[in-house]
C-alpha cells in the first residue's frame, strides 16, 4: 500500500480539502428544526440510518464500482443521479464531485471531469495503489464526520459528545466498507424514508444554515 497514496487519501477528505462538505447537512438540519432530532441518542440512531440504509451504503457500493478497471463513469454518474430523492440532495453531491474533480485537476491528480461525489472520489482513488476496503472505510468515515460535525454545531452538542457518536459509529462504518466490497450495482437499495422526506422539507425552510 502506497504511503503516499495515503496521504493524498487523508488529503482529499479532509475539511481543508475545497468540497465544501461542512455546507451540508444531507436533511438533518430540517429534522433538527422539526424536533425529531433533538439530542445525540436521536443524532447517532439518525445518522446510523442513513450510513446503513441510505446514502452511506449505496455511495460505498458506487465508490468500489468506480474504482474498477474499466468502469462506466457516465453510467454510475446517472445511477448516482437517480439515487438521490431530491433536487438539493443532488446538488449536494454534484457540487461536491464537481469541486473534488477540479481541485484534483489543479494538482495534476485527476481528468476534471465533473460527476456525482462517489463516483468522482472512486474514480480518483483508484490512482492511489490504496486497498478498497481502506479507500471506503475512509470515505464513509468522513462522510460520518461531517453529519456529526453539523449536529455539533446545530443541535448543538458538544465537541465531546460528538466525538463521542463517531467513535460509536466506527464499527458500522468499518464493517460497511467490507459489505460493499462484495456488492454490485444490483445490491444497491435505499430504506430511509424519514432522511429522503427531509432533504425535501429543507428546501422550503425560510431560514438555514446549510444548502441540504
Amino acid at each position: 500500500m502506497s504511503d503516499l497514496g495515503l496521504l493524498r487519501l487523508s488529503q482529499w477528505l479532509s475539511p481543508a480539502f475545497p468540497v465544501s462538505a461542512y455546507a451540508y447537512s444531507h436533511g438533518l438540519e430540517a429534522e433538527i428544526v422539526a424536533g425529531r432530532v433533538p439530542d445525540g441518542v436521536a443524532v447517532a440512531a439518525w445518522i446510523r440510518g442513513v450510513l446503513r440504509r441510505g446514502a452511506g451504503r449505496t455511495d460505498a457500493i458506487l465508490v468500489v464500482a468506480a474504482m474498477e478497471e474499466g468502469a462506466d463513469l457516465e453510467g454510475l454518474n446517472d445511477w448516482a443521479r437517480a439515487l438521490v430523492g431530491s433536487r438539493e440532495r443532488w446538488e449536494e453531491t454534484r457540487d461536491q464531485g464537481a469541486a473534488l474533480a477540479a481541485t484534483l485537476a489543479a494538482l495534476g491528480q485527476g481528468d476534471g471531469v465533473a460527476r456525482a461525489y462517489p463516483v468522482a472520489f472512486g474514480a480518483a482513488a483508484a490512482r492511489l495503489g490504496v486497498a478498497r476496503d481502506v479507500v471506503v472505510a475512509h470515505f464513509l468515515q468522513g462522510f460520518v464526520g461531517n453529519l456529526v460535525s453539523a449536529a455539533v454545531r446545530f443541535v448543538p452538542l458538544g465537541q465531546a459528545e460528538g466525538q463521542m457518536i463517531l467513535a460509536g459509529l466506527q464499527e458500522d462504518v468499518a464493517s460497511l466498507a467490507q459489505e460493499a466490497l462484495g456488492c454490485g450495482l444490483d445490491d444497491i437499495g435505499q430504506a430511509v424514508f424519514g432522511a429522503d422526506l427531509a432533504a425535501m422539507e429543507h428546501e422550503l425552510l425560510d431560514v438555514r444554515i446549510f444548502r441540504t
